[in-house]
């Protein structure tokens, strides 16, 4: 588990922090419900580096191919995307992605392989051309470069999300100041296995697309790979990054501290997000976070940690404020991983506290009133030490509650 620096500050603006970026969301009629947003649309006044990461799911929507292709050239300049509808397992969908990249060229003046595109919603339905064509030149006119911007096209993105989810930060590069933000959707069908969600990242930086996408690559199995809801890997969605050089840092084409500063950064924003998309998960009322120590080595530590964050059990447990301890064992148990049961500990800690519930694989005495006074909160903690090594790792996730269902039940409608 990186240490971030502390040589950096979260600051507003998400997408639209970094120079050069605008962005923007308007309900063009996708969707239903005429008082949500649907469209969203991020632009950089310069082409950008750009770097994607996409789900592993084999049934992936037509926006992911289309994107795929637009990125081969490691440059873009803008990002659309569509809420509503996830154009996927639809006879049109690479048309329809085709179709949304012409019409945003169209109104923004630039080349359509210069766009990334995205959609999210229901899987499917064929999507229609004809809301976005409508409200695709208003939508251009009015992207900001401010604040309002930001939470306009982070609000367009969601589906069943309940808050928008933005974040940026401002760092050095030689003395330059950079600035990177990210918003990013997903409450559900978001599941350890790159990428389960849609986050679009932006920055000034300047930096060669080779090492953006290691940058991203290597970022991922730390961050939105350590994340799970619901143990469901999406179809259609990714994470990506533009960097249109506006700050005049100088240009990072190789390893070392500009590099090392850029991506401690964009750690900085993918671990704000991995917490506010475990917190918001569907139904959820807690964000869990999971911490495993003593590990003989990380990948263990990581293994270990998501094992815990799937479990149904824990995260059933946790809703209710059960200090109940033996599903964590359980779920370290079945991880696959190598270790001795009779070396781990485990706690649960909240701002209420901290109570120690098991000492080298068997329970110990503790107060369980205060122990569910430290369940009852928002935010918790879980943290196993294995006593085997100096290796760690933390994984996110949330509570398994009745809405979940209730909300899953009646997707579509």
């Amino acid at each position: 588990m990186r240490e971030l620096v502390t040589d950096m500050e979260f600051i507003k603006g998400g997408v639209c922090a970094a120079a050069g970026f605008r962005a923007g969301g308007v309900h063009c009629g996708i969707r239903k419900n005429k008082t949500k947003k649907d469209l969203a649309l991020i632009f950089s006044e310069k082409k950008a580096a750009a770097a994607c990461v996409y789900t592993r799911n084999l049934v992936k929507s037509a926006p992911i191919a289309v994107t795929q292709e637009h990125v081969k050239s490691g440059y873009a300049q803008a990002i659309i995307c569509n809420s509503g509808i996830a154009n996927t397992c639809a006879s049109d969908g690479v048309e329809k992605a085709v179709g949304m990249c012409a019409l945003a060229a169209d109104a923004l003046g630039i080349s359509e392989e210069d766009i990334v595109v995205a959609s999210t919603g229901v899987i499917g339905p064929s999507l229609s051309l004809d809301p976005i064509r409508a409200h695709i030149g208003e939508l251009a006119a009015g992207l900001s470069a401010d604040e309002s911007g930001s939470a306009d096209a982070a609000t367009a993105i969601m589906t069943t999300d309940t808050v928008k989810k933005e974040v940026a930060v401002r760092f050095q590069i030689d003395g330059v100041e950079c600035r990177l933000g990210g918003i990013a959707k997903g409450s559900g069908m978001i599941h350890p296995n790159m990428a389960t969600m849609l986050v679009f990242v932006t920055t000034d930086c300047a930096i060669s697309p080779e090492l953006l996408q290691k940058a991203l690559s290597d970022d991922v199995p730390d961050s939105f790979n350590m994340l799970s809801i619901d143990g469901d890997t999406s179809t259609n969605d990714m994470v990506t990054v533009l960097a249109n050089g506006m700050a005049q840092n100088p240009q990072i084409t190789k390893e070392g501290p500009g590099y090392t500063a850029f991506c401690q950064a964009l750690a900085a924003v993918t671990r704000s997000l991995c917490r506010m998309l475990a917190a918001d998960g569907e139904g959820a009322t807690k964000l869990l976070d999971c911490t495993v120590f003593g590990a003989p080595d990380e990948a263990t530590a990581k293994t270990a940690a998501k094992s815990v964050i799937c479990s149904s059990l824990v995260k059933s447990a946790m809703f209710g404020a059960d200090a109940n301890w033996g599903r964590v064992l359980c779920a370290l148990g079945y991880s696959g991983v190598a270790l001795d049961p009779g070396k781990i500990d485990v706690s649960f800690k909240s701002e209420a506290g901290e109570v120690a519930v098991c000492k080298n694989g068997a329970g110990i005495p503790f107060d369980e009133e205060r122990a569910k006074e430290i369940l009852s909160r928002d935010d918790i903690q879980i943290l196993v030490d294995l006593q085997s090594g100096n290796a760690s790792a933390q994984a996110w996730g949330c509570d398994l509650t009745y809405d979940y269902v209730k909300i899953n039940g009646d997707y579509r409608t």
